[in-house]
């Protein structure tokens, strides 16, 4: 058997690198040693999902794969970003990484963005949910027994109902037409607090449920600082707080 390939995991915290990540541990082909994570800098926070680091360090605890974390400042350029993480995929890279895996399943042009980066530092990216059906993997999250909530959603898609439930089936069916059923788009993000793969559940209590407006950030607001800069973004985002017990 040739040696696998030794792989870093791109973590959001969220639902979809967790599947990927799953899929990932049972292919020989690759080797998952890291996990990778941005943090907001001036938030302590997961990007985009807006997770207290606290509750990231319990959950990679708890899949027991060493983490390695990226801090970005609160409102990045993309010039910036790519700096920083230029950097770090250098260090990635001189210790023996070849491989990068994602969680995307269909946005084209985030999946180009993500491969001519690394080419251009010899790392390959991998994507294991790549063109599968979006409902299907939902579901197939669900059935192998992950917990996961919402802890960001877009006010205009979902609103504040949907931020700070579970996901489960009648999540899914309440999802109102447009809504891509795993949150592709950017309708909603996650956090995985338990599954197959976790030692032990992660505890937590749910705070309070925030509406954010990011129309008058300048620069770019450090939460998809990854997608290509000429796509549009809603700004008005609902977030949960999770609180770690």
């Amino acid at each position: 058997m040739n040696t696998p390939y030794k792989t870093y995991m791109n973590w959001s915290s969220g639902k979809d690198s967790c599947l990927a990540l799953y899929h990932m541990l049972k292919d020989e082909t690759f080797s998952v040693d890291t996990l990778v994570t941005t943090l907001n800098d001036e938030l302590e926070r997961v990007s985009m999902h807006g997770l207290p680091k606290q509750l990231l360090f319990e959950q990679v605890k708890q899949l027991s794969i060493p983490l390695h974390t990226i801090n970005l400042p609160g409102v990045v350029s993309m010039e910036q970003y790519g700096s920083i993480m230029k950097q770090h995929v250098t260090l990635l890279k001189q210790e023996g990484y070849t491989h990068a895996a994602f969680g995307d399943i269909f946005l084209e042009d985030l999946k180009k963005y993500r491969e001519d980066q690394l080419r251009s530092q010899g790392i390959q990216a991998v994507f294991p949910l790549w063109g599968r059906d979006s409902k299907e993997l939902i579901l197939e999250f669900i059935a192998l027994g992950f917990k996961a909530i919402t802890i960001s959603v877009n006010d205009r898609l979902l609103g504040k109902d949907f931020v700070g439930r579970i996901i489960d089936e009648a999540f899914v069916n309440d999802l109102p037409s447009g809504v891509d059923p795993s949150g592709e788009n950017g309708e909603f993000h996650t956090f995985v607090y338990d599954g197959p793969n976790f030692k032990d559940p992660v505890s937590f209590s749910v705070g309070e449920k925030v509406l954010k407006d990011f129309s008058h950030a300048s620069g770019s607001k450090n939460d998809h600082p990854s997608k290509p800069a000429n796509t549009s973004w809603d700004t008005a985002f609902w977030f949960c707080d999770l609180i770690p017990d």
